[in-house]
């Protein structure tokens, strides 16, 4: 594919419309009306969202995360904490999250604080998934170094025949992740690239509402 071919791949978007005086207050309700709307859609995985974050360094890095709990209290993930995404949370917990539910054209963008759920609720949920799930985190040293793929199968394998018939131990740095909102924005694709997009901003333990340029 050439620059130019390139170039011209575009959608024009017409499906939905978004008006300020038609959200709701609380940037949490519009969120899960937003979220379920998705589920309505058949929207593959979406549950899936972008996490960034910044390196000691000041470099950012984003990869894809699965959400796993919202609800006031923020938007919860799970993950190996000492990864390379936990090492940089620990550094620095201001991240950012990117919803994309293309079927729909729109976007959720979420900027605000990191904190490690309790260990309760990290146990709690790791005894629920799947028993892979469950060996396959435990197989894991979540971004490090390995010398092939056969080692990682080969790990598995063992771990799986070794808790067969017992309960599989979370690993220590495996858990939870709980983002606090400090603003949301609500972005639907509109025709000639004029978006709607609708920002909520935490001020003093209220939420202001906004219309953006798109």
């Amino acid at each position: 594919m050439n620059s130019e071919d390139l170039q011209n791949l575009r959608e024009e978007y017409s499906k939905h419309a978004l008006d300020e005086k038609e959200v709701d207050n609380n940037p949490f309700n519009q969120f899960s009306v937003w979220f379920k709307e998705a589920i309505d859609a058949e929207v593959p995985e979406p549950n899936a969202m972008t996490l960034s974050t910044v390196d000691s360094e000041s470099k950012p890095h984003s990869r894809i995360v699965l959400l796993k709990g919202f609800d006031e209290s923020g938007f919860v993930f799970y993950t190996n904490q000492a990864s390379d995404k936990g090492e940089e949370i620990k550094a620095n917990p201001n991240v950012a999250l990117c919803f994309f539910w293309i079927e729909l054209e729109r976007q959720v963008r979420i900027e605000g604080t990191a904190q490690k759920t309790s260990s309760q609720e990290s146990e709690a949920y790791f005894k629920v998934r799947p028993f892979k799930s469950q060996i396959g985190a435990l197989a894991s040293e979540q971004s490090k170094k390995v010398p092939d793929r056969e080692f990682l199968e080969n790990t598995f394998r063992e771990l799986e025949q070794k808790y067969s018939e017992s309960e599989v131990p979370k690993p220590e740095s495996w858990g939870g992740y709980r983002i606090l909102p400090e603003s949301f924005e609500f972005w639907q694709g509109r025709r000639s690239r004029l978006h709607d997009r609708i920002k909520y901003e935490l001020s003093e333990g209220n939420w202001t509402i906004k219309r953006l340029s798109p």
